[in-house]
C-alpha cells in the first residue's frame, strides 16, 4: 500500500510556474484519464487551486508510481521540461503525503491561514476525480478524513474565526457587528483602489446588491458599476450620494480629504438618523476623522482595521499549535485503521487456522470421553479457547504494534510462511 503526492505551491513554486502547471476543470479530468489508462491500479486526486498544483495517488495493490515518474506525468502534459520543473517541486510519500493533505484541507498551508476557500476546492478536487473514477478505497478514506479533520479544525480552534486580511476585517469584524444584513443596504464605493474592490468582493459575499460607484473618471466608474452589476455617479454627486448611502468604501489617491466635517453637516439632515458606516482605506485619509464623532457614524480607517488583523493574527498564531495536534492525531488515526485493513486478513487467517485446529481437537477429545455431562464438555470447551486466545496473543499484539506505522509487509510474509496461511 502506498500513498504520494507530488506538486507545487506558494512554498516551492512561483506564481509564473504554478500558471503553467495549472489545471482547468476540464484539463483536470483529462489527465485524470490518461493517468489510469497508464496505471489503472493507480488511484488519483488532482488539486489545482492559483496557489497550488498537487497530483495524490494512492495504490493498495501493486506497483505506484516513483515521485519522478509522477514529475514526469505533470511535465510532459503541459509540455515543460522535466529539468526545469523539479526545482518547484515537492513530493510526500506515507505519513508525510497524509499529513500534507490534512494541514492543506485544514488551511494550514494557505498564503492567509485560515481562509475557508482551500477546504471547498479539496472537496471539489475529490468529486472531480469520483466523478472520473480514479479515486478508490484508499483516497476515500484519505480525503474523507482530510475533511473531518478541517471539521475539527474549525470547531476546536479560533483559526477560521480570525480574519488577517483588511477587506475582510472590514466587514466580518466591523460592518456585521452595525448590520444584520445587507441586502437591504446601499452601498457607496469611492475611487477605484484594489482594497476598494476587495472590500466590494467581501460585501458581495454577503449578499450586498444595491451598489454605486463614484470615482473622478467617470468612464472608471461607469467599468467598476458594469462588473458589479451596480451604477455609477459623476464626482459632482458625491455629497448627496453619501446622503443616501448606508455603507461608504472610500480609497481614492487624493491627497487630502475628499469629504470635511463641515461638507458632512450640511448632509446630515438629510440621512434621517440612519446608521452610516464608512470604511476609510485611503492613504491619506479620505474623510475628516472629525466625521466619526458625529451621532450614527462609524468611521474606520486602514489603521483601525490593521490593528484588528494583527490581533487576530496573534491570536491565530496562539492556535496553531492546537491545529498541528489536531492535524497529527487524525493523522495517526487514519493511518492505523489503513494499516490495521492491510493486516486484517493475515489475522482473520491465522484465527481460522487455529480455530479450526482447536475445534478438531475438541472433537477428538470428547469422542474419547462419551461419558461427560454437559457442564464438564463446557469447561474443557472454555479452556481450549482460553488456551488458543492465550497462544494467539503475542503475535497478534506483534502485528497490531507493526500496523501502527507502516505495512509491516516482511512481517505479514513471514507469518503467512509460518503458519501455513493460504491466501
Amino acid at each position: 500500500m502506498q500513498i504520494q503526492v507530488v506538486g507545487c505551491n506558494h512554498h516551492s513554486a512561483t506564481i509564473a510556474m504554478r500558471e503553467r502547471l495549472a489545471f482547468s476543470p476540464v484539463q483536470a479530468r483529462t489527465a485524470l484519464d490518461l493517468l489510469r489508462a497508464e496505471r489503472p491500479s493507480l488511484e488519483a486526486v488532482l488539486l489545482s487551486t492559483c496557489n497550488r498544483v498537487e497530483l495524490y495517488v494512492a495504490c493498495e495493490n501493486g506497483h505506484s508510481l516513483a515521485s519522478h515518474e509522477l514529475a514526469d506525468f505533470l511535465a510532459r502534459f503541459h509540455n515543460v521540461s522535466p529539468t526545469e520543473l523539479a526545482p518547484n517541486l515537492f513530493a510526500h510519500a506515507g505519513r508525510e503525503a497524509v499529513r500534507h493533505l490534512f494541514t492543506v484541507a485544514g488551511s494550514l498551508d494557505s498564503m492567509v491561514v485560515g481562509e475557508p476557500q482551500i477546504l471547498a476546492q479539496v472537496k471539489q478536487a475529490y468529486q472531480l476525480a469520483d466523478e472520473q473514477r480514479s479515486t478508490g478505497p484508499l483516497t476515500h478514506a484519505m480525503f474523507q478524513a482530510a475533511l473531518k479533520t478541517a471539521r475539527r479544525i474549525s470547531v476546536e480552534t479560533s483559526i477560521h474565526q480570525r480574519r488577517v486580511s483588511i477587506p475582510s476585517v472590514a466587514v466580518a469584524d466591523f460592518a456585521q457587528h452595525i448590520f444584520e444584513r445587507f441586502d437591504d443596504k446601499k452601498v457607496l464605493v469611492i475611487g477605484a483602489g484594489e482594497m476598494a474592490v476587495e472590500t466590494l468582493k467581501y460585501l458581495r459575499g454577503e449578499g450586498a446588491l444595491d451598489i454605486l460607484v463614484v470615482n473622478r473618471s467617470f468612464e472608471r466608474a461607469i467599468e467598476l458599476a458594469n462588473q458589479w452589476q451596480g451604477k455609477a455617479a459623476a464626482w459632482d454627486e458625491l455629497l448627496p450620494s453619501i446622503a443616501d448611502a448606508d455603507l461608504v468604501i472610500t480609497a481614492t489617491g487624493a491627497s487630502g480629504w475628499i469629504v470635511s466635517a463641515e461638507q458632512f453637516q450640511t448632509i446630515e439632515p438629510h440621512r434621517g438618523g440612519r446608521p452610516l458606516f464608512v470604511l476609510d482605506l485611503a492613504v491619506p485619509r479620505d474623510f475628516d476623522p472629525r466625521i466619526g464623532d458625529r451621532p450614527g457614524v462609524y468611521l474606520y480607517s486602514v489603521d483601525d482595521l490593521r490593528e484588528a488583523c494583527q490581533r487576530n493574527r496573534r491570536e491565530r498564531q496562539r492556535e496553531l499549535p492546537r491545529a498541528a495536534e489536531i492535524i497529527e492525531q487524525e493523522t495517526s488515526r487514519f493511518l492505523s485503521a489503513i494499516h490495521h485493513r492491510a493486516v486484517g486478513p493475515v489475522v482473520q487467517r491465522l484465527r481460522e487456522s487455529w480455530q479450526n485446529v482447536e475445534q478438531r481437537e475438541m472433537e477428538r477429545l470428547l469422542n474419547k470421553l462419551p461419558h461427560l455431562d454437559e457442564h464438564a464438555r463446557r469447561e474443557i470447551g472454555y479452556s481450549f479457547s482460553r488456551l488458543v486466545n492465550k497462544l494467539l496473543h503475542p503475535p497478534l499484539e506483534l502485528l497490531r504494534n507493526e500496523s501502527r506505522e507502516t505495512v509491516p509487509t516482511a512481517l505479514l510474509d513471514a507469518f503467512s510462511r509460518l503458519f501455513q496461511l493460504s491466501k
